[in-house]
This record gives structure tokens, sequence and C-alpha cells, in this order.
């Protein structure tokens, strides 16, 4: 496994997508979930912190520098868009699946957070 450490030899920092607005949507979504589903979460996170690059199962590269984190929650699956910015792992948006295809909605709105972040 290959470590992706910063300047300072330590794991990938990580930061959550700010809107205009303040609000940080990822945060957010993570907030509302149950402690249990969070912490599963959470584990996945540091996983990537710590271990990044990571493939699959964890990770699935969906599009030119957006990633989906994948995890197995109480309620489902759960998926997380991130990217790789600036050596910082930066959460974009997060949805609970539904259907066995990632909805292209939710796929929209990290692409649209992710132009939003480069720009």
């Amino acid at each position: 496994m290959v470590l992706y450490l910063n300047a300072n030899g330590q794991a990938c920092s990580r930061s959550f997508f700010r809107l205009d607005s303040g609000r940080e949507p990822a945060r957010d979504w993570l907030k509302g979930l149950s402690r249990e589903n969070l912490r599963s979460i959470g584990e996945d996170i540091k996983t990537l912190q710590y271990g990044w690059p990571v493939g699959m199962p964890l990770a699935r590269k969906m599009a030119d520098d957006l990633w989906e984190l994948r995890s197995n929650i109480s309620s489902g699956i759960a998926r997380t868009f991130f990217t790789v910015y600036d050596r910082k792992i930066v959460l974009l948006h997060g949805f609970v699946k539904k259907t066995r295809k990632t909805p292209a909605k939710e796929s929209a709105v990290a692409k649209r957070r992710l132009t939003k972040l480069r720009s």
C-alpha cells in the first residue's frame, strides 16, 4: 500500500466542501446519521486519510479527480463523494444508496461541487 503523506510526513487531512452560504452539506449529512452509521463512515474516512490512494472495495473513481467512498452501514450502503485537492481529502457530497446504480442526480451534485472547488 502506498501512503500519501503531506510535507510533514503525516496522513492526508480531511475537510468539507463549503457553499458560499458557509454551509458544509457533506458534514450536515453526516451529522444526520445514527451514531453507529457515523462511526462506520468515519472509520472508512480514516482509512482514506492514512492509506490514500486506496481502491476497491473502499473507493472507486467516478470521474477525473472524483471518487466515491463506499461504506456499508446499518441502513444500507452510503456513498461519500470526495476529491484530493492540495493533498487534502475534501468531502463533497454524501447519500444513502437505494438502487444498484449510483443515481445521476447524486453524481451531478458532486461534479458541480468539484467544479466550484477547482474554480
